[in-house]
């Protein structure tokens, strides 16, 4: 790690325990609420109606709930595929609706490993806090970096991140291997990004 990044990386840990209590502290009828509002906005955006499989993810803890998005998407004849947490990163795996999810690392519910490996066109990306450039502050493992990264080797991947607005902050210490999300999308609608 280069010794310029150490400060940045203390200061990302230290705005992502700030932005996760602020989400915390939302009481769970508004996420719900939040969530459902959320989704209905991602499912109008037209990029997202033309991917043919859309990777998602699962809830864990007070994280925006994307499983009213993927109904939507499901609603409309899309595709949906999971990540599960790998040592050579994130690996996607097609998931039906009712089809059983298997505890992974982190609290994470994954797809099963006997499925194939796919590659979504379109990432609905968690986050803990983003900002108006597009930027986010993940968990800190860096798992999303690396799959926009190799997925985009196929080709384009739209990318929309996922959050309430309380999990908005003025600036993200942004490094080098940071990826700018295409989209930010909350309860109150799509974020409007400036351009960097």
């Amino acid at each position: 790690m280069a010794p310029h990044s150490s400060p940045r990386r203390a200061h990302k840990a230290q705005l992502r325990a700030e932005v996760l209590a602020r989400r915390d502290a939302l009481s769970p009828e508004t996420r719900l609420a939040g969530s459902q509002k959320a989704a209905a906005f991602i499912a109008g955006l037209p990029e997202l109606a033309r991917a043919p499989l859309v990777g998602a993810f699962w809830p864990i803890r007070s994280e925006i709930d994307p499983r009213p998005l993927i109904e939507r998407l499901f609603a409309r004849g899309q595709r949906v595929a999971l990540p599960k947490v790998t040592e050579q990163g994130l690996v996607f795996r097609e998931w039906r609706a009712g089809e059983e999810l298997v505890k992974g690392g982190f609290g994470l519910s994954e797809p099963r490993d006997d499925l194939p490996p796919l590659d979504p066109t379109a990432l609905i990306v968690p986050l803990a806090a983003f900002d108006r450039a597009g930027q986010r502050i993940g968990y800190g493992a860096g798992y999303y970096d690396q799959a926009i990264e190799r997925l985009s080797k196929n080709g384009p991947v739209l990318t929309i991140g996922i959050a309430f607005s309380v999990q908005e902050i003025p600036e993200v210490p942004a490094e080098p291997h940071d990826r700018p999300l295409d989209h930010m999308v909350t309860e109150e609608g799509p974020v409007p990004l400036r351009q960097v």
